[in-house]
Order: structure tokens, then C-alpha cells, then sequence
């Protein structure tokens, strides 16, 4: 089985998840930024403090 034929199958059971960032002091939601921010939001790199 492809990963898109299991992603049909268990559509009904998932639900939506909304992915946020603090952007200039605030949070906001990914979705809701233009075209040229979801590039530049792809670009970062994630920071791990040890």
C-alpha cells in the first residue's frame, strides 16, 4: 500500500491540526500567511537547546 491509499483510508479518523508561530512578539497560524512567508517559514531551521 502507497502512503496516499492509508491516508484514504483512515481520513474519517484524523482531524485537522493547526501549526502556530511567534512571529514579531505574537503567535499566529502557518495557514493564514502569504505565499512568500511559507517558503521563508520551510527555510527555518528548528533550535534545540542542550
Amino acid at each position: 500500500m502507497s502512503k496516499n491509499e492509508i491516508l484514504e483510508l483512515v481520513k474519517t479518523r484524523r482531524q485537522k491540526c493547526t501549526v502556530y508561530t511567534r512571529v514579531m512578539g505574537y503567535h499566529r497560524p502557518v495557514e493564514s500567511f502569504n505565499l512568500g512567508k511559507i517558503g521563508e517559514h520551510k527555510q527555518r531551521k528548528q533550535f534545540v537547546e542542550c
